[in-house]
């Protein structure tokens, strides 16, 4: 417990000091992230064959550096311009050619793969390393250095909220199959807890937040649209535990890795993230900007 301790408090306050400075090093180390989360979804699914890397994981890690790359060539031009002018276009060109990079090395080593190892090496891109860069991403919207705690909030305090919920009160499974000590009372306290973290983050900096015209005649309650947010993201940080939980059980794996000592793999500590940061992307750019 003591190992478990040290290291998710480090992980912590890395990840903090890494969005604190938004940027290039928030950005090279979600690509180290995403390559090593990658890494280990290919070796927790059987994509990974043999000792040395195979032709679908080294197209899988191409196409993450080329998407990072239209990530970093997309910000430089916004702070620019203060248009966003390639991050869609330039993410559909990635992920389209990616799949036909894929399917090619399926064409021409045929039949040392088979479909399905193709079609998962694609899913294991979306899944990782495209849904992490949302940390990114609402990083570098206009408020993001406060935005972007959100994140946070809706998955690690939700979690901690939930295992202490459930210990004193849990009496119902949530998923009794998949993981029969979450239950239905700690699910509820983590939404709660990540509400009240989410009211009093937006209580701290409200004053600091860009307000879009469609909420500005509610600017005074920035502390309930921040606990609403978190609120939301808490629930789908739920699911995303509970996805990579599943897939471990379907290849009958106890962790993805062994990078984070206490913890497991990248995949085993932001497993809620991964899920959390798209959504709270979204509510951000709808609701606050």
């Amino acid at each position: 417990m003591g190992v478990r301790i040290f290291s998710g408090a480090a992980v912590a306050v890395i990840s903090f000091l890494l969005v604190f400075a938004g940027g290039l090093p928030l950005l090279a180390a979600l690509l180290v992230v995403s390559c090593i989360a990658y890494r280990e979804l290919t070796h927790a699914t059987g994509v990974h064959q043999g000792n040395g890397i195979n032709g679908l994981e080294t197209t899988g890690y191409l196409i993450i550096v080329c998407y990072y790359g239209i990530l970093w060539l997309d910000q430089k031009l916004y702070f620019q311009n203060g248009v966003q002018t390639m991050y869609f276009f330039g993410l559909s060109c990635v992920l389209l050619g990616g799949m036909m990079l894929m399917m090619a090395v399926y064409v021409f080593t045929f039949p040392k793969f088979r479909a399905e190892q193709v079609m998962t090496a694609f899913f294991e891109l979306l899944y990782a390393p495209v849904m992490l860069s949302c940390i990114y991403l609402t990083r570098s919207l206009p408020g993001g250095l406060y935005v972007v705690w959100m994140i946070f909030i809706s998955s690690w305090v939700c979690d901690t909220c939930a295992y202490f919920t459930g210990v004193a009160f849990g009496r119902h499974k949530m998923a009794p199959v998949l993981s029969p000590k979450k239950s239905i009372e700690g699910a509820v306290g983590g939404i709660v807890g990540s509400a009240v973290f989410g009211a009093l983050f937006g209580f701290l900096f409200q004053g600091k937040v860009q307000i879009s015209e469609l909420t500005a005649v509610v600017s005074e309650a920035v502390p309930v649209i921040f606990a609403v947010i978190a609120a939301v993201g808490a629930v789908i940080s739920q699911i995303g535990d509970l996805a990579a939980s599943a897939i471990k059980r379907n290849h009958e794996i106890k962790d993805y890795g062994k990078c984070i000592p206490g913890h497991g793999g990248i995949m085993d500590r932001f497993d809620s993230v991964i899920f959390t940061a798209p959504v709270i992307y979204a509510l951000a750019v709808l609701v606050l900007m």
